[in-house]
């Protein structure tokens, strides 16, 4: 479907790599931190925390609160290959010397990203790229812009743009 050029742009693209990591909690358990969200500076494996219910303005006596940890890219850059379970207890350690007064989880999940954000965007597309024109295809995202929210409204709106102008 794709020509030789366009597969070269897309794989010029490049993204960053880090791990996620969510805690769960029973209903009814306090996590006693005065943020619903952290950006950490200091860490060489923890980028962001956020207690999400919190963070959403969702607290519930009948839902437990969960904790949401990601990564930074250099350490999941290291990390990318290595065992899932020994990458969980390396950030679960971080997590405990940043927010020690975390309780215990119920369950934990950890996530890996193999493309997190893009660090490179697809070259000369200015938020998308039509792939074939009949049927119409066409390929867009923020690896078409850049890795942030306005990335994501750039690429929506050359996108509809694009689709405007082949009806």
């Amino acid at each position: 479907v794709i020509n030789e050029s366009q597969k070269q742009q897309l794989e010029s693209a490049s993204y960053s790599s880090r791990y996620a990591l969510g805690l769960f909690y029973e209903a009814g358990t306090w996590i006693d931190v005065p943020w619903a969200a952290q950006y950490i500076t200091d860490n060489p494996c923890i980028r962001f925390i956020s207690i999400d219910n919190k963070k959403r303005n969702i607290e519930s006596p009948e839902i437990g609160p969960s904790v949401v940890v990601h990564t930074t890219v250099a350490f999941g850059s290291e990390h990318l290959d290595s065992d899932p379970a020994e990458v969980q207890q390396l950030i679960l350690s971080h997590l405990e010397r940043i927010v020690p007064s975390l309780p215990k989880p119920a369950s934990v999940k950890c996530q890996k990203w193999r493309y997190s954000q893009v660090t490179k965007a697809v070259p000369n597309c200015l938020g998308q790229m039509i792939l074939h024109t009949q049927p119409l295809l066409i390929c867009g995202g923020d690896g078409f812009t850049h890795s942030n929210f306005d990335g994501c409204i750039d690429s929506a709106m050359s996108l509809a743009e694009a689709v405007k102008s082949h009806l």
